[in-house]
């Protein structure tokens, strides 16, 4: 009889597996969907699952700044550190919970003028395995399942929130 490990699970898993985008269209132009998606204070107005998203002290929308935010799931909640790699003001924002350097998961958004409006993407990849995750296929399915949810939901309520929300 074999005896298979978490480790071992891993080993027949690949990150990259794990992703999906989202996109939807909203009226306004790609500065103003970006200035609102890369002030990640805000993300508490959208997302589910996040709340009490603060850059660090003298930090900002920049390549290189770190971020804590709060998250839950499942009734359980936990703090996470984020670090922005990508601020393309008006067209990309991307970061990374855990960092740059040794992250799980990115984040990202594109934002593509159509029309009177804009094309925004909300992307999500697996970076690395970890057992915080899951250890499974199905484990992870279901957390990238989920976050499409967390996406979906977060799409809905920007392109709301820029409809009733007059431009400043």
């Amino acid at each position: 009889m074999t005896t298979t490990s978490t480790h071992d699970l891993f080993e027949v898993l690949d990150a990259s597996d794990f992703s999906f985008t989202r996109r939807a269209w909203v009226a306004a132009s790609p500065a103003r969907v970006y200035d609102l998606v890369s002030d990640v204070s805000a993300i508490g107005h959208w997302s589910p699952n996040a709340s009490d998203v603060t850059f660090d002290q003298g930090a900002g929308p920049w390549v290189g700044a770190w971020f804590s935010g709060r998250n839950q799931k499942d009734g359980r909640e936990w703090t996470t550190r984020s670090q922005v790699v990508r601020a393309d003001p008006g067209a990309a924002f991307a970061f990374v919970v855990g960092g740059a350097e040794n992250g799980i998961v990115q984040w990202s958004w594109t934002c593509h003028p159509q029309g009177r409006g804009t094309v925004v993407e909300q992307s999500w990849q697996l970076l690395r395995l970890d057992p915080v995750l899951g250890t499974t296929r199905g484990d992870l399915d279901a957390l990238r399942d989920y976050m499409t949810d967390s996406a979906e939901a977060t799409l809905l309520a920007v392109a709301q929130w820029i409809a009733e929300t007059p431009a400043g």
